[in-house]
């Protein structure tokens, strides 16, 4: 934290690391004035129903709310000019309904409004009585609803097609709300970070370049290392899974395990462990064409668990952490995987391929027996697997499976609080039938097509042990999740849950 002696403000800048993150940075800092310093020059205020009008409002914005221009009501916005300034009213809706998500929800629709007035810096006025996390929550969702990807336009947007974009954001407000502010701003620039790395396209992100990213990302940041390995190394762990994968692409797989240790840390090794299919056409078992150019997302699980690490050693949390990213591609050339081949996993498991585009789980089975061999003790995996979990719960949750009740408890009270959702599917004992191979161990997709999701789940609990372990099936949240924060494209779902989770074990 950058104290700013001008403002007399505390200022958390959010610099790119480096230059592959496509959207620019924004300062965003903390007051302790009310309003924020006299330069911003646009301060939000929220209006809960049935309350007065905050009384640092200047009468021509608090006529706004006497009249009837200004509402109570959830996302409702009205403008007045007052003392130099432009006031944006925003409503907030019942106080005892007003939560972190709904604050997150409130500050996307007074980004949006900011950028269409040309607002250079905006002051967030933290409600009189929220607490820290609120302030935090302004956060998230003013800095996720400024994203853009404009990575690969030739010309910048017409101002008129694409409003400017916030420059500061000054979070003002009473008590201790400095400290959540800028780990706010921290964790939600990885965020972004983690969009920008699902955004791009496949022959720019292959997995060379992702082990690339890694690599840069270790070296700037201060306990943080990093470890990438191609083909040879993964035949000298005996990972036949996630070779037979990367066999039909001509790009080398990537397998990236990143380290961290926090000061102080104690308590279980976390291990975060994600998929990153860059590009995923399903090799020999072909996905149709209509939206195949969606499938750079499928490297979403590993976006979000590499971010996540980048966040935790940034903010020197307290905990050890071990992560896992497979990268690779899915095509299908002629060295490529064929429905019927057998491959043995780095377990010695055998398994039956009978579809190549169940490839995701092949790719982490030999993760997942990495995570467990460097020492993890308690595994989250993430990734695009299923698009059985779409059909079950939508985009509004993430499908969770565990074998432990308590770090399935953990992480979906992590997922409450950040807004990014789990709800938890069973596993039992009938389900290991369904995954019997013929003519090996395990069957990678079973013929029958019941319970999709799980299925997915219970072939990878083959591959931790007894070690507790949580699956997160997170194909219908890492893109098109609609939360009005993150609208269309990558969501970077995943990131602020992980920190979350890791800030639980860091006591």
């Amino acid at each position: 934290m950058v104290v700013d002696r001008s403002l007399t403000a505390s200022s958390a800048r959010c610099e790119p690391s480096h230059g592959w993150i496509s959207w620019p940075a924004m300062d965003v800092l903390f007051s302790a004035a009310p309003g924020g310093p006299d330069d911003a020059d646009t301060v939000a205020v929220g209006l809960f129903e049935g309350e007065q009008a905050p009384s640092l409002l200047p009468s021509a914005a608090a006529e706004l709310l006497g009249s009837g221009e200004a509402r109570t009501s959830p996302k409702a916005l009205a403008l007045a000019h007052a003392d130099g300034r432009r006031w944006l009213l925003v409503g907030l809706g019942a106080r005892d309904d007003f939560g972190h998500e709904q604050a997150r929800v409130a500050a996307a629709a007074a980004a949006a409004r900011a950028r269409e007035i040309s607002t250079d810096t905006l002051c967030w006025v933290v409600p009189e009585g929220a607490d820290a996390p609120i302030a935090g929550a302004l956060v998230e969702g003013t800095m996720l609803a400024d994203y853009r990807f404009e990575r690969f336009k030739s010309k910048p947007p017409e101002p008129e097609a694409s409003p400017g974009r916030l420059q500061r954001l000054i979070v003002s407000g009473a008590g201790e709300l400095e400290q959540a502010v800028g780990s706010a701003a921290i964790v939600t620039e990885r965020v972004n970070a983690a969009r920008d790395l699902q955004n791009r396209p496949g022959n720019d992100l292959t997995p060379t370049a992702l082990g690339e990213y890694a690599t840069a990302l270790a070296s700037e940041i201060e306990g943080l290392s990093v470890e990438v390995q191609g083909t040879a190394g993964l035949e000298t762990r005996k990972m036949g899974a996630f070779t037979a994968v990367a066999q039909g692409s001509d790009q080398e797989p990537a397998l990236i395990t990143l380290r961290y240790e926090g000061p102080g840390a104690s308590g279980p090794t976390l291990g975060f462990v994600g998929k990153a299919v860059t590009f995923d056409s399903g090799g020999i078992s072909l996905k149709p064409g209509p939206k195949m150019s969606e499938m750079k997302f499928d490297m979403s699980g590993g976006a979000a668990a590499l971010e996540a690490t980048a966040a935790i050693a940034r903010l020197g949390l307290p905990v050890k952490l071990v992560t896992v990213v497979g990268a690779t591609e899915n095509l299908p050339d002629g060295s490529a995987i064929k429905p019927g081949d057998i491959v043995t996993a780095a377990n010695g498991k055998t398994i039956e391929i009978n579809n190549t585009d169940a490839e995701g789980r092949l790719v982490l089975a030999d993760c997942l027996c990495h995570a467990v061999a460097e020492g993890a003790e308690r595994i989250v995996d993430l990734a695009t697997l299923t698009g059985a979990v779409i059909i079950a719960l939508g985009n509004t949750y993430a499908g969770l499976m565990s074998n432990d009740d308590e770090l399935a408890e953990q992480v979906r009270q992590a997922g409450e609080r950040t807004g990014e959702i789990v709800w938890r599917l069973p596993l039992h004992r009938e389900y290991d039938k369904l995954i019997e191979g013929t003519y090996a161990d395990l069957d990678n997709a079973p013929e029958a097509r019941k319970a999709g999701t799980i299925v997915g789940a219970t072939f990878l609990s083959n591959f931790v042990g007894d070690t507790p372990w949580v699956h997160l099936d997170i194909a219908g949240s890492a893109w098109e999740l609609g939360r009005p924060y993150v609208g269309k494209g990558a969501s970077g779902y995943g990131v602020r849950l992980l920190v979350e989770l890791a800030r639980s074990f860091a006591g």
